[in-house]
């Protein structure tokens, strides 16, 4: 006897897990599929979350970056759409993390830049500003010294209490010493007095870890150029 809405035996080609085949994300997730079913109807925010699965799937399944960018990306466009910019901004900082990862610092720049600006002036978010221009001045002392040091006085009359805060304190220091002396204060981060200080009042992250150790690669190959 069947009933009813009781489940069959399985049918040939079903399988038992959504998730034991994820070469690529589920075809109802595609980017086509989500411009037909969500964006005619104004449905940005759902289109947003399901970009934002995709992407996770590809950040930590399939470990393909580059397109776990592309997708929140997406995500954040959506949540603009919106007017969610809180939401647009988490996307974005996903972005400007990985754009710094694989080594593309302009863009990485552009986003901290853009996230700082639509933060220092709400009494809820400012105080993530300076972190946010903390990481723009890293991304710029990787590319150019002299562009940092402008671009930390341009944090500064932008959002004036970025003058006051650690961050900024800790690259001005940096930034004061010669490259020798940078490239020592970085090799011995732990036992570093300007370093140390920061650090144990707010923990250096692995991504700001991985900034410092490529702004001191950067410095040595330039010793390296002038001998």
């Amino acid at each position: 006897l069947h009933l009813r809405g009781t489940p069959s035996a399985r049918q040939p080609g079903s399988t038992c897990s959504s998730r034991t085949n994820m070469t690529r994300p589920p075809a109802s997730l595609t980017q086509e599929t989500l411009t037909k079913r969500q964006t005619p109807t104004g449905r940005f925010t759902i289109a947003a979350k399901h970009h934002i699965t995709i992407a996770e799937i590809y950040e930590s399944e399939l470990v393909d970056i580059e397109k776990a960018i592309a997708h929140y990306e997406q995500a954040a466009d959506y949540y603009k759409g919106e007017e969610s910019n809180s939401s647009a901004n988490k996307c974005l900082l996903k972005v400007g993390a990985y754009a710094a990862q694989l080594e593309q610092y302009a863009k990485a720049i552009e986003i901290y830049e853009q996230v700082g600006s639509s933060t220092m002036d709400n009494p809820l978010l400012k105080y993530s500003a300076k972190e946010y221009f903390f990481k723009a001045s890293l991304c710029h002392f990787i590319v150019d010294e002299l562009n940092a040091k402008l671009a930390v006085e341009k944090y500064e009359e932008m959002f004036p209490a970025f003058s006051d805060s650690r961050e900024c304190k800790l690259l001005k220091v940096c930034s004061g010493l010669t490259p020798l002396l940078f490239v020592h204060c970085i090799s011995r981060c732990q036992s570093t007095y300007v370093i140390k200080e920061f650090d144990s009042i707010s923990r250096l992250d692995q991504w700001q870890t991985t900034m410092l150790l490529r702004i001191k690669k950067t410095i040595q190959g330039d010793e390296g150029d002038l001998k």
